[in-house]
């Protein structure tokens, strides 16, 4: 679960982490409020979305006023903004940050994610703030600190004047450094982080660091630990089909192929993917059902499926272990007469009953094509959708 940058700030401010003063503004009034309260030369308007690169796309200005901040931010909502993160159709702007404008002496990138192959968390830091950490990592990757943390022991001093050190920072910034750090390592292990990410960190003119960026993304699996956090996710910012879908608990992600996919199981679902592509096809979605989903789960998932205007033929690719092949089979049936399913449907199911689920796909009446393979299956399902891509 992503959160907005102003939301990251007031958990970081808990945590005795430095922000900008700021507050977030739902319209031009409120803009020019927040501005008067800062009571400062220059404050700065900041589109709120789940997506970086804001500032190159014109999410991120300047104001020497509360008027002019004000004129700014009746400009920015409602606004579509496209970056480099949001892909082509882009984000519409329905809140800002109106935040003080401080004297930059210097910029940082800091941040904290699990590292999958290493097993651990991974504090990396780079002199390169305000520029992409992939652009950093492909042209200059010496440039990037890294500090692996022990689960067990947390981020030790040593480890954080080692990124003091290799930052170069010095005088204040340098004294202030170590707690900062610590502060970041202990908000993103007690929130159940994913990622904390501080791009630009900043050193003002007077020597203090202060988080002037922030991004937090949470593991939906820890979420039940954490109610305060669960209130802060905004729908508006995710795809309709994949809050839709976390209803009902199936993990589906959207993709921009038109080759719909159900798979029961994360590593059939990546095999599945990979083998429609290797057909010439391009998936529309990752969807996994999960191993113990029921008739009623089936035909919801079916539906979020079709609900993709993009999507021109289905692929159903399970293996009946937990989920029988009936159970699917009378899921998928029930769904395509109350849907009144047009596009074609192609199934391959192996395993617990594949003789009665596919029984059950051929006395239905409807146009399903059973597949005797996921090589035949992909073939068929790419020809059915036009073709390759």
């Amino acid at each position: 679960m992503k959160i907005h940058e102003y939301q990251a700030k007031a958990i970081l401010a808990r945590y005795g982490v430095t922000t900008p003063r700021g507050e977030v503004a739902f319209s031009k009034e409120e803009a020019r409020a927040a501005a008067q309260r800062l009571r400062t030369p220059v404050v700065v308007v900041k589109s709120q979305i789940h997506a970086g690169g804001r500032g190159k796309a014109g999410g991120v200005k300047l104001a020497h006023s509360p008027d002019e901040a004000a004129e700014i931010a009746s400009d920015m909502l409602g606004m579509n903004l496209v970056t480099v993160q949001t892909g082509p159709g882009g984000r519409i702007v329905k809140r800002v940050l109106i935040e003080e404008g401080l004297d930059i002496k210097r910029e940082l990138y800091l941040s904290i994610l699990v590292d999958r192959a290493a097993g651990k968390v991974l504090f990396m830091a780079s002199t390169a703030g305000g520029m992409e950490i992939e652009e950093v990592a492909k042209t200059n990757p010496d440039a990037i600190l890294r500090e692996f943390i022990q689960p067990a022991v947390g981020l030790q001093p040593y480890q954080a004047r080692k990124l003091t050190f290799g930052l170069g920072l010095s005088g204040e910034a340098a004294q202030q450094a170590a707690p900062f750090f610590q502060a970041l390592h202990k908000a993103f292990v007690d929130t159940d982080a994913s990622l904390l990410e501080i791009n630009p960190c900043v050193v003002t003119g007077d020597g203090r660091l202060v988080a002037l960026d922030a991004k937090m993304t949470f593991d939906d699996n820890g979420l039940f630990r954490h109610k305060e956090l669960r209130e802060l996710r905004d729908l508006d910012e995710e795809d309709p089909l994949e809050v839709e879908a976390s209803k009902y608990g199936l993990n589906y992600i959207k993709l921009d192929g038109n080759v719909a996919c159900m798979v029961n199981g994360a590593g059939l679902a990546m095999a599945t993917m990979d083998i429609i592509k290797y057909a010439g096809g391009s998936p529309a979605n990752f969807l996994d059902v999960g191993g113990g989903a029921s008739a009623e789960q089936v035909k919801n998932a079916f539906r979020i499926l079709i609900g993709d205007s993009s999507v021109k033929a289905v692929f159903i690719n399970i293996f009946g272990g937990i989920l029988r092949c009936d159970v699917l089979a009378t899921g998928v049936v029930a769904a395509a007469k109350d849907l009144h399913v047009k596009v074609p449907v192609v199934v391959r199911m192996e395993g617990t009953n594949v003789e009665m689920g596919q029984k059950i796909l051929r006395d239905s009446g409807l146009n399903f094509t059973i597949a005797e393979g996921m090589k035949d299956g992909a073939t068929k399902v790419v020809a059915l959708a036009g073709g390759a891509r």
